[in-house]
């Protein structure tokens, strides 16, 4: 994490951030809105994991997103691309090492709500592990023992709810369950998840937000719903679907965020 710090400030990627900003599948573009970019690929930048999943252009980009700085990840790499749950430790902890701005997640995701259909944001209030992994096993340290009351933090959903109503996004709210994935979800497996508790459905994030809560970074999640899970109002999820639904809906992702910093939402937080 220092050695990818140290190189990146030399690329003149350096905080204060006022928010740091990993995209899902489809939501790249987003990049496209920052002013001033400063762009490294993650190739060029030592420990950075690769990315190989289609709609992730694996790219870090500074610069100012509704008149603030940010940091945005264009792209994350996967655990079942690299078999590891901790894939994503060193760009997260760079996030700390860079004066550790509030950091914001975002993804592709099934539905398990009625009301919130394809074209639909929905911000995370919580999850269920169902992957049978997590990224600090092994770790060493008692800092292993993170605390996930609260993981999401309420008042950067409080900010992102404000900000919703300000750029007239709809918004709706839910339960992740992560799935390891790569294979989408069967329909029993979404019937079981549907009667655990969750809302929504992916394969990603929740590594993330257990990294961050381990490096002390206060943490929200956004998922961009692409299609229903798999047998719940006919869903029959497939990735060209997730692309094209992810795409066509990101200019909402888009106005939300801007409207998250340039209303000075976090500074109430």
């Amino acid at each position: 994490m220092a050695e990818a710090a140290a190189f990146l400030r030399m690329r003149g990627v350096d905080g204060p951030f006022a928010l740091a900003l990993v995209t899902g599948t489809g939501l790249g573009p987003l990049a496209d809105r920052v002013e001033d970019p400063v762009a490294v690929a993650y190739g060029e930048i030592p420990h950075f994991p690769a990315s190989g999943v289609s709609g992730h252009a694996g790219r870090l980009v500074a610069g100012r997103l509704g008149g603030k700085p940010v940091l945005l990840f264009q792209g994350r790499a996967h655990a079942y691309e690299h078999g590891d749950a901790a894939v994503m430790r060193v760009p997260v902890g760079v996030v700390a090492a860079l004066g550790g701005p509030p950091l914001l997640l975002t993804n592709a995701a099934g539905s398990l709500l009625a009301e919130a259909g394809p074209g639909r944001l929905a911000l995370i209030t919580d999850h269920i592990n169902l992957s049978g992994m997590n990224p600090l096993i092994g770790e060493p340290s008692d800092a292993r023992f993170v605390p996930m009351v609260d993981a999401y933090d309420p008042g950067l959903r409080a900010a992102l709810k404000d900000a919703a109503g300000l750029s007239s996004v709809p918004l709706h709210e839910g339960v992740y369950a992560w799935f390891s994935g790569p294979s989408f979800e069967t329909p029993a497996e979404i019937r079981m998840a549907k009667t655990l508790g969750a809302d929504l459905v992916g394969m990603s994030t929740v590594p993330e937000v257990i990294l961050a809560r381990f490096f002390g970074l206060r943490v929200a999640a956004l998922s961009l719903v692409t299609n229903y899970g798999a047998g719940f109002a006919a869903g029959a999820p497939h990735h060209d679907e997730t692309k094209r639904v992810a795409a066509d809906a990101a200019d909402d992702v888009g106005r939300l965020v801007t409207a998250l910093l340039s209303g000075d939402f976090l500074r109430s937080t």
